[in-house]
C-alpha cells in the first residue's frame, strides 16, 4: 500500500504540495491525475526519497523508503524513461542494477521477455526510440519483482499496440495483488486502465473514488438538447443556472435534469427533437472537477472551439 498522510512540499514561498493525504491500496490500478502543475511529480518523487517532504509523511508499505532494506524488492518505480546510460545495452543496464540489489541475474532476461526487448537487448540504450526507453524503463520497474509499483506517464511514446499492452499488463499486476500507482495526463486511457482514482490539483487533494464513481458524480444531470429554436433556447437555459458545453447542432446541459428542461422548453414555447441522459466521460468529469485548479490556461475563439468539440467527438 502507498500513503501520503498531511504531506507536503515548499519551495520557498511556492506550495508545490499541500498538506496531501491519500491511500493507494493492493489488488488495484490507481490512476494519479492532474493539471500540469499540480504537484504529482513532487509527489512521487518524495514517496520514492528523492524529495524529502516539508512536512507529513509519504510511506509503502508502512515505511519511509529509506527504511526499505530491499528497496527494489519492495518497491519499483519508472519516473523517467531515459534515466540510462546512452552507451550500455539494455541487458547491461539491468544487469548492474541487479547486481547491485543482490538480484539473480536470470532475472534480467525475464523481465526483457516480459516487456518484449528480448531482441534488442545487447543494442544501445541511447539509440532506443521512446517507447522502447519507457520498456526498459518497465523492465527495470520490474527486476526486483515488487508488490508496489509507481509508473509516471508510462505509456508516453507507445504505438496503439504498445498502449494496449501496458494497459493489460497493468491490470495483470493488480490482480497478482499488487499495488499499481499511475500518474498520466491521458485521461481517456486512465478511464481503461484504472480501478481508482486520485486527483489533485494545485497540491491539493481534489477527490479519490473509483473511475465510475467519479464520472457519475461529476456528470450527473447531463443532458443533451437538440431544439430547431436551440439559438432562443440557450439563454432561457443559461439564466435557470444550466451548464452548456455546444455540440455539433445541439447544446449539453449540466446542472438541470430532463424533466426541469422539459417544462422551461413547454413554457417558452420551444419545440425539442432530442432531450437524453448523458453518460459522462472521464475527461468531462475531470474538467469540471479540476478545471479550476488549471495553472496556466489559453483562450481559444469560437471557430477553435468548434473544432476542438468535433475532434474530442471524433475520438
Amino acid at each position: 500500500m502507498i500513503e501520503a498522510n498531511g504531506l507536503t512540499k515548499r519551495y520557498g514561498k511556492t506550495v508545490a504540495v499541500d498538506d496531501l493525504t491519500f491511500a493507494a491500496e493492493a489488488g488495484k490500478v490507481t490512476g494519479f491525475l492532474g493539471p500540469n502543475g499540480a504537484g504529482k511529480s513532487t509527489t512521487m518523487r518524495m514517496l520514492l526519497g528523492l524529495d524529502n517532504p516539508t512536512s507529513g509523511t509519504a510511506t509503502i508499505d508502512g515505511k519511509r523508503y529509506h527504511e526499505l532494506r530491499h528497496p527494489l524488492r519492495t518497491v519499483g518505480a519508472l519516473l523517467d524513461a531515459k534515466w540510462v546510460h546512452p552507451n550500455r545495452s539494455a541487458r547491461a543496464h539491468l544487469t548492474w542494477m541487479a547486481k547491485a540489489n543482490g538480484i539473480p541475474k536470470r532475472r534480467v532476461d525475464e523481465v526483457l521477455e516480459t516487456v518484449g526487448l528480448t531482441s534488442v537487448a545487447g543494442k544501445r540504450a541511447g539509440g532506443f526510440s521512446l517507447g522502447m526507453s519507457q520498456r526498459l524503463g518497465i523492465a527495470g520497474a520490474l527486476l526486483g519483482d515488487p508488490q508496489v509499483l509507481l509508473f509516471d506517464e508510462p505509456v508516453n511514446g507507445l504505438d496503439p499496440e504498445g498502449i494496449f499492452w501496458i494497459r493489460q499488463f497493468m491490470h495483470r499486476l493488480a490482480d497478482e495483488g499488487r499495488t499499481v500507482f499511475v500518474s498520466s495526463h491521458l485521461l481517456s486511457e486512465m478511464a481503461l486502465t484504472a480501478n481508482e482514482l486520485i486527483v489533485i490539483g494545485r497540491g491539493k487533494l481534489i477527490a479519490q473514488s473509483s473511475t465510475k464513481e467519479f464520472v457519475a458524480r461529476a456528470s450527473e444531470n447531463a443532458v443533451k438538447v437538440r431544439s430547431p429554436q436551440l439559438t432562443a433556447f440557450r439563454p432561457v437555459l443559461s439564466a435557470a443556472g444550466a451548464g452548456l458545453i455546444d455540440e455539433d447542432g445541439s447544446v449539453i446541459v449540466s446542472g438541470l435534469d430532463c424533466e426541469a428542461i422539459g417544462e422551461l422548453a413547454a413554457k417558452h414555447d420551444v419545440v425539442l427533437h432530442e432531450l437524453s441522459p448523458q453518460h459522462g466521460s472521464l475527461e468531462a468529469a475531470f474538467m469540471q472537477l479540476a478545471g479550476d485548479a488549471v495553472e496556466y490556461t489559453a483562450v481559444i475563439d469560437s471557430e477553435d472551439a468548434a473544432k476542438a468539440a468535433e475532434l474530442v467527438a471524433a475520438r
